[in-house]
């Protein structure tokens, strides 16, 4: 598990970003909205899942980062400081972001 802070850590050390959907998006006028999740991938294949800091579900349980929107997938990934996001449209897919280094 991972923080937003350990993320940005991560992908800045070249760990891969990877993107999941979780349940297949529906468009709702201009907006997409459907559930993603995100987890880095280091060189060594570890796998690292972005949780929140902010929500326990108990004293000892985090819960897993949800993204409900194309939108916050997006504004979260550029934050990040990735100049391009790809974001995956059916359920069980998974698109990979690298941070390149000039």
């Amino acid at each position: 598990m991972t923080t937003e802070q350990g993320l940005r850590a991560l992908a800045e050390e070249g760990h891969t970003v990877e993107v999941l959907c979780k349940a297949d998006p529906e468009r709702k006028g201009p907006s997409w909205y459907g559930l993603w999740i995100m987890r880095t991938v280091g060189n060594d294949g570890q796998e690292k899942i972005l949780v929140t800091a902010r929500t326990r579900v108990t004293q000892n349980a985090i819960r897993v980062r949800e993204f409900k929107t194309a939108t916050g997938v997006i504004s979260f990934l550029v934050g990040i400081g990735f100049a391009q996001a790809s974001i995956p449209m059916k359920i069980g897919e998974t698109t990979s972001h690298r941070l390149v280094s000039d």
